[in-house]
């Protein structure tokens, strides 16, 4: 899965032949979160805590 940017420890992601709508996958330290592109949109989260997904948005 290509890399878009690291920030913070907190690894973005993408699957190249991925379906719409368009999103990243996020993971850092065990945890996963999907996040839609527009608008920025929380599909789920495994394992951050609230401050954690605000810092990923």
């Amino acid at each position: 899965m290509p890399t878009v940017f690291i920030l913070n420890g907190y690894r973005f992601m993408f699957y190249s032949d991925d379906h719409e709508p368009i999103h990243v996958h996020v993971e850092k330290d065990g945890h996963t979160a999907k996040l839609n592109i527009e608008p920025v949109e929380l599909v789920f989260n495994k394992g951050y805590k609230v401050s954690e997904i605000k810092e990923i948005e």
